[in-house]
């Protein structure tokens, strides 16, 4: 068994999500268990340089995850042909600039969503990696969480029969920023920073929909913007110029039709920050994260509307847990992996630009639904 190093360009993750998601809990993940395996036992050794404006704040990182390499000149990073991989996850606005820099350098590319928050800058982003040769890839880490795995388990298997209907319920209150700190970033709230929450969540919704319950074929979309006030990280206040609220519905291929409520002003009554409540003639299924719960037609009880008495019947009694038969590992680090893989000895890879560009173009659908107020149907994208 022999060792391979690849070396990966680590773009914006001093962020939240690519600092814990990508750098922490993936990459220094793969590095601390020894690299990834490759189909001949090889193990293929993670060597990460991390690229940033900030040159202390990086240099911190760096340290604190013994991480040996860092930088604030990308041009720099881009030229050494050492290293193979650029990925990013800063800012949508940056992304496609960065993307497409990265592929002139001949750099496989993997990256956070949206691709950009213009359809035909990314539609055209694809096509130029797609042309080029160079392997790349979009994050689609919701497809590696244990509960949807188990949904495509059940509709593998047949449980469901004929699919009918999916419902999904994302989101939970992000404190406005004044008497508690906001969970999110203020740029979330504000549209010239590639805010919104229909650009941030219809790219995740894509291909959850078409990956597990059909190719979406229309969609209607209603937005709002329900806090018009917050206060940034600095105790400023600012106005709230776009959407943290989406309510969509979708028709699916098969006549499945999803509706799927997207918030970041709801509490939570709920099992999970995220659950998908899906029905078929043979059975239903509710996922979160991690569980998922069943009920099959056999095991469906009776129910009789009566609102002169108190609900004499507890619905959530009548649902059984599937099993975790198998280890779960962190999703982001799953697809990470398998990037890895594709790049090193071309193993299968589904995840490509042009499925990040199907995420901009249901997000840009979504927001022309909502001004336009009416149903639109999503064309297949030439790529």
């Amino acid at each position: 068994m022999a060792e391979r190093r690849i070396g990966i360009i680590m773009h914006g993750v001093t962020g939240r999500m690519g600092y814990n998601q990508h750098l922490v809990r993936s990459i220094l993940a793969i590095r601390d268990q020894g690299g990834v395996v490759l189909s001949n036992g090889d193990r293929l050794m993670v060597d990460p340089i991390i690229v940033g404006r900030d040159a202390e704040k990086i240099e911190r990182l760096a340290k604190k995850h013994n991480v040996e390499r860092y930088t604030t000149d990308l041009d720099k990073a881009l030229a050494n042909p050492d290293d193979e991989v650029f990925f990013d996850a800063g800012t949508t606005l940056m992304r496609a600039s960065l993307l497409e820099k990265a592929i002139d350098a001949g750099k496989a590319i993997y990256c956070e969503k949206p691709i950009s928050d213009d359809l035909d800058v990314a539609v055209a982003l694809a096509k130029k990696a797609k042309q080029s040769g160079v392997k790349h890839g979009v994050v689609q880490d919701k497809l590696f969480l244990p509960g949807l795995m188990k949904l495509k388990m059940l509709r593998d298997s047949g449980f469901f029969g004929k699919m009918l209907s999916v419902r999904g319920e994302f989101g939970y209150w992000v404190f406005e920023g004044d008497w508690q700190p906001a969970q999110r970033p203020s740029w979330n709230y504000r549209k010239g920073d590639g805010g919104g929450i229909i650009l941030d969540m219809l790219c995740h919704w894509r291909y959850v929909l078409d990956n597990l319950f059909g190719e979406v074929k229309a969609l209607s979309c209603l937005g709002a913007t329900h806090i018009p006030e917050r206060v940034d990280e600095k105790g400023n206040r600012f106005t709230a110029d776009t959407d943290d609220a989406a309510y969509a519905t979708f028709e699916l291929e098969d006549g499945v039709i999803a509706q799927i409520n997207s918030s970041w002003t709801t509490r939570v009554r709920r099992d999970d920050l995220v659950t998908f409540h899906v029905d078929g003639t043979h059975g239903s299924a509710v996922a979160g994260l991690h569980k998922c719960y069943t009920q099959h037609r056999v095991n469906t009880p009776k129910p009789v509307w009566n609102p002169d008495q108190p609900q004499t019947m507890n619905f959530f009694d009548d649902w059984e847990e599937v099993p975790d038969n198998w280890p779960a590992d962190n999703g982001f680090k799953v697809q990470w992996e398998m990037f890895l893989k594709h790049v090193a000895e071309d193993a299968p890879w589904d995840y490509g630009l042009d499925a990040g560009a199907k995420g901009v173009q249901l997000a840009e659908l979504g927001l022309k639904s909502w001004e336009e107020r009416r149903w639109l149907d999503v064309p297949k994208l030439d790529i």
